[in-house]
């Protein structure tokens, strides 16, 4: 899950990490309230899941009650690379005397939490890497020791930071690792981690993406559930508790298993064809799923024919051909349907599938096969 910047805000908060004080809205006169009560310079931003919200005008300083309005106005409804602004967040302007780079995140190859901390922060981390990769000080926390922080302090003398924002950014990258560990999170990263003239280290900015497998233990996570961007066929997926990602091909994809799912998008592409989505069943191929899948998929007015990918380890081929059967039963399919069945008992799944075969229902060898089978139809 992705955090919106005043959403992120609000997780570093709730670990000690200073931010700007502020308040989302989504109207105009409620942006107003907030910067009078906040104080001016206030700055109003846009809140959406893209960058570049500064270059599209998404980012204003308001100096009084009057520009605060106007800017409001302006920023909320506007188009941000596809992205509607809906809400803004108003917040307290900070001076700033130096900007810096900071996040976790996890280096699978090492198997080690990495820390990543710049000088030159207020920039994307990829260009700093590219231009000048010396200026990123790096750090590869063991998730069994933690970061301790006499490690911390030394990370933070590699990288060269002012001198005087040393204390202040060992004890913030400190919090913002127990943000990351303790809060389940994928990545937190702080650009920039200002200087304030006065000696103060704090968080300008925020970017939290959460690990959503991690949402049984953190009740107040559903507040972030609510706000993730989903389209149409995304947000019916997301209540049958399928994982799903729309694309814009014509070939309609169901596997179990993320590995697989991706695999079968790719190799729709290999011979030829576009996929019209992602979506996982898992472990469970049972009616009940496969009829919530085939449903979301057959909602999609661009699928012209369905690629049922299935390799079974823990699901057997008995019980998933089954449960075609059944689904198709309660779901009024509009397109064609390929199947590909391997693994655990699939010959006996085969069998049970082999009376329903048709013009409409067709099976294949081998995945191969049978993406080719699916961009056949769907062209």
């Amino acid at each position: 899950m992705d955090l919106l910047e005043y959403q992120g805000k609000q997780f570093f908060a709730t670990y000690g990490i200073p931010v700007s004080d502020g308040e989302a809205c989504s109207d105009v006169d409620a942006a107003v309230a907030i910067a009078d009560r906040v104080g001016y310079p206030v700055v109003v931003k846009a809140q959406v899941h893209t960058g570049g919200r500064g270059k599209a005008g998404g980012v204003k300083l308001a100096e009084n009650a009057d520009e605060c309005r106007e800017h409001a106005s302006n920023i909320l409804g506007l188009d941000i690379k596809g992205h509607i602004v809906e809400i803004i967040w108003i917040e307290n302007a900070s001076d700033i005397a130096e900007e810096y780079y900071a996040s976790f995140t996890l280096d699978r190859s090492a198997k080690k939490h990495l820390g990543m901390l710049s000088a030159e922060g207020g920039v994307e981390i990829e260009t700093v890497a590219e231009e000048n990769p010396d200026a990123i000080s790096k750090i590869h926390v063991d998730p069994a020791e933690g970061l301790s922080e006499a490690d911390c302090r030394a990370w933070v003398e590699a990288a060269n930071l002012n001198p005087d924002a040393n204390d202040g950014a060992v004890d913030i990258l400190m919090k913002l690792y127990d943000a990351y560990t303790k809060g389940d999170a994928d990545l937190c990263e702080i650009n920039p981690l200002i200087l304030k003239p006065t000696g103060e280290v704090h968080a300008l900015d925020a970017k939290v993406s959460l690990d959503g497998n991690a949402v049984f233990r953190h009740e107040d996570y559903a507040q972030f559930d609510a706000t993730q961007p989903r389209d149409e066929r995304e947000e019916a997926a997301h209540e049958k508790g399928l994982q799903y990602v729309g694309l814009d091909g014509s070939v309609g994809v169901i596997a179990n298993g993320a590995g697989l799912a991706m695999s079968t998008v790719d190799v729709i592409n290999q011979v030829g064809g576009e996929p019209a989505n992602f979506l996982d069943i898992g472990g469970g191929a049972n009616a009940d799923v496969m009829a919530g899948a085939l449903e979301v998929i057959n909602n999609d007015p661009k699928v012209k024919s369905i690629f049922i990918n299935i390799f079974g380890g823990i699901t057997r081929g008995e019980e998933v051909a089954n449960g075609i059967i059944e689904a198709m039963k309660r779901v009024d399919i509009d397109s064609p349907i390929v199947i590909r069945l391997d693994g655990t008992n699939a010959q006996e799944g085969r069998e049970i599938l082999q009376p329903a075969l048709s013009d409409t229902l067709m099976m294949e060898p081998t995945m191969l096969d049978a993406a080719r089978k699916a961009v056949e139809l769907a062209s």
